[in-house]
């Protein structure tokens, strides 16, 4: 008897397993939870939401080109003219006019990436990419500078599982970090994350949820440096998205929100957003011809009575 009951509770626990028993989505489709999606990598838990608030906005003139010369070899140059912010103690901005030309190469294939940038102010950053298996990369990052004790290098050792992805990262100054994301349901992952610097003697741990489905993104994230970040992206059709954050600082007290949109049409893109802080700004990409776009860039803060304004061109895929 107590055979048969043990075997009971087995087969029990097995159907529970395998989504055999009364669990299971709104339309009833039965969900197996040994079968479950891999989820995002940490560090990109907010992309989406991402997209719509921080459009890459600048002030100036900037033209991009970028020529092939294989399918897997292109060259780069970029040109900007306009005007920089310096840090100030002042609550006023301060702006200096700022011109630089950026030459740059990249390799692509299908198991690396290989992307090198050189400035006429004498910076070099370079970033590498290489798929050593279908689940194991191995990113590198690395900046080198003129002024001494600027210059960087970061190692992440990405690893990609069937429903969860890890990371290891190392860096100068002794740098150490780790995260991990793990989908817990079709819809819902759980993350977290720890950091030290040694040169600094600091170190920290942070945690993150992430709930995605056809129409809406959620992202929530703590972190014991102070920060909580909370960010709401909907769908509301094929071509139009609508995302919102908040983002506070439990030790400073200080509280920020920002509501932004992503609006495709069909020959061009429109983003833009609005903050607590009075800052408004939009970010317009137009597709003249095939491997052509002219970019308009603006942004307004009310507040500190800071106006931008940008214009460009990119030719080249």
């Amino acid at each position: 008897m107590g055979g048969v009951i043990s075997y009971a509770a087995g087969s029990k626990k097995s159907s529970y397993l395998l989504g055999d028993g009364d669990d299971g989505d709104k339309n009833g489709d039965k969900i197996d939870w040994l079968d479950l999606p891999c989820p995002v990598k940490y560090e990109e838990i907010q992309r989406e939401a991402l997209v719509s608030l921080k459009p890459e906005l600048f002030e100036g003139l900037r033209f991009d080109f970028t020529k092939p010369l294989s399918q897997k070899f292109s060259l780069s140059h970029s040109v900007f003219m306009g005007s920089v912010e310096v840090p100030a103690q002042s609550p006023q901005t301060i702006k200096v006019s700022a011109s630089h030309y950026e030459f740059g190469a990249n390799l692509i294939d299908n198991r690396m990436m290989l992307i090198g940038r050189i400035l006429t102010d004498g910076r070099m950053t370079a970033r590498l990419k290489y798929d050593l298996t279908e689940n194991f990369t191995v990113k590198v990052n690395a900046q080198l500078t003129n002024e001494p004790h600027f210059s960087q290098g970061m190692f992440h050792f990405d690893y990609k599982g069937k429903d969860y992805q890890a990371q290891v990262q190392l860096g100068n100054n002794a740098f150490y970090g780790l995260n991990y994301i793990q989908s817990v349901t079709p819809t819902f992952a759980l993350g977290g994350e720890a950091f030290w610097l040694g040169h600094q003697r600091k170190s920290g741990v942070g945690f993150a949820a992430r709930y995605n489905t056809d129409k809406v993104i959620a992202t929530g994230q703590i972190a014991s440096t102070g920060m909580v970040s909370l960010t709401y992206v909907q769908r509301v059709s094929e071509k139009v998205s609508l995302a919102s954050d908040f983002m506070y600082n439990w030790m400073s007290k200080e509280a920020t929100t920002s509501v932004g949109y992503d609006y495709l049409l069909r020959t061009c893109r429109l983003r833009g957003r609005f903050d607590t802080n009075g800052c408004v700004a939009a970010y317009l990409e137009e597709r003249l011809n095939v491997g052509v776009n002219f970019l308009l860039s603006a942004e307004i803060d009310h507040w500190k009575k800071d106006y931008k304004f940008g214009f460009g061109m990119t030719v080249g895929e």
